[in-house]
């Protein structure tokens, strides 16, 4: 497991450029300054467990098991192709690597989507150019704006949460709606509900637990997952290809079949990680989440929607450990986790058998 870093406090200067600066122990802490209505500003909380020392471009996720009738909507996937420089499946089997993505700077607009995209990319290049950086203030590229796409990114026929509402019903007085969410996350008074829990029907006959996120999570989710997963998928590596944008089971399977046809293979594994989703640890998301997000608002928004808990039957659950299947951020959050406790290992363990 990676050595966590000391943990460096948000940034509270504002200015109209992104800078550097030096973090506690000489780290260095990447400062995404901006101006914004409310100066950053949240109301202090008392620290959680995560108090000590630790350190999307949109795309639809194609796992038939996220786009099923009553489920939350679509996944926050990040988007990148394989490192450069890194070790990925496509250099192991000797094949042409993926073409790499070029960031999506679809044709503006409105003004407030032509800044959505430059602070995404903003972020996204900062994070190329420095992969050890910490981001400590990243909330304020949380806009109106931002909130208004990430509204419009939703199903139109997606099941409704615990709040019973709908995307149709918020969308009447939409303006005043976001303009009121925008200032509940900057100023720290937006609180997570719990989700909704259902379930459907697997292959093999059992049933897969669902959390439907009330419709202002799914917004403030997609939002936040769009500026992380700016950032983590600089990190993601080339053989990652669960919940990422232009890649799924068909890429990975071509992958194996290009690698048994063109090389010498012995054996294969087939592997599953066991309700995965149901038992993530939590305190391990957020060590694993301060790698690279050192903004303690960020953190604290995240730590709302892990422990939100789930309503089931019309009584409320606690949710100790695992994220909701069906919350927009969850996939992220599953690729960050599985990055560090899988990702990295593998590519050790293949670099060591192809020196």
């Amino acid at each position: 497991m990676p050595t966590l870093s000391p943990q460096a406090e948000g940034n509270t200067l504002q200015s109209d450029r992104s800078e550097f600066c030096e973090g506690p122990a000489q780290s260095e802490t990447l400062c995404m300054c901006g101006n914004s209505s409310h100066g950053n500003r949240e109301i202090p909380e008392t620290p959680g467990l995560d108090a000590g020392p630790g350190r999307s471009e949109k795309a639809e996720c194609r796992t038939s098991d996220m786009h099923v009738s009553g489920k939350s909507d679509g996944c926050i996937v990040p988007e990148k192709p394989p490192n450069e420089g890194s070790l990925s499946s496509e250099a192991v089997e000797g094949r042409r690597p993926t073409e790499r993505n070029i960031l999506q700077t679809a044709t503006p607009r409105t003004q407030g989507r032509t800044s959505v995209s430059i602070g995404v990319q903003g972020v996204r290049e900062a994070a190329r150019k420095r992969p050890q950086v910490r981001f400590n203030a990243l909330l304020h590229h949380i806009t109106v704006d931002l909130l208004r796409e990430s509204f419009h990114e939703l199903k139109r026929k997606a099941a409704p949460g615990v709040d019973g509402m709908t995307r149709q019903q918020y969308e009447d007085g939409l303006e005043g709606r976001l303009a009121d969410l925008h200032e509940r996350v900057h100023r720290g008074t937006y609180r997570a509900q719990p989700s909704r829990r259902t379930y459907i029907p697997k292959g093999d006959g059992k049933l897969r637990p669902l959390g439907i996120a009330a419709l202002e999570d799914k917004i403030v989710q997609h939002a936040v997952g769009e500026i992380l997963s700016a950032i983590y998928e600089e990190d993601f590596l080339g053989f990652s290809y669960g919940f990422r944008p232009r890649r799924g089971q068909h890429d990975a399977l071509d992958a194996v079949t290009v690698a048994i046809e063109q090389r010498k293979v012995s054996w294969v594994l087939d592997a599953d990680i066991r309700g995965f989703f149901d038992t993530m640890d939590h305190d391990r998301v957020m060590r694993f989440v301060e790698h690279r997000i050192a903004d303690r608002r960020v953190q604290r928004h995240i730590k709302k929607w892990l422990n939100a808990g789930v309503m089931e039957d019309g009584a409320w659950r606690e949710s100790d450990e695992g994220v909701p299947q069906g919350g927009s951020i969850s996939p992220l959050l599953a690729n960050v986790y599985l990055h560090y406790v899988f990702d990295l290992w593998a590519q050790q363990w293949l670099s060591l058998i192809h020196i």
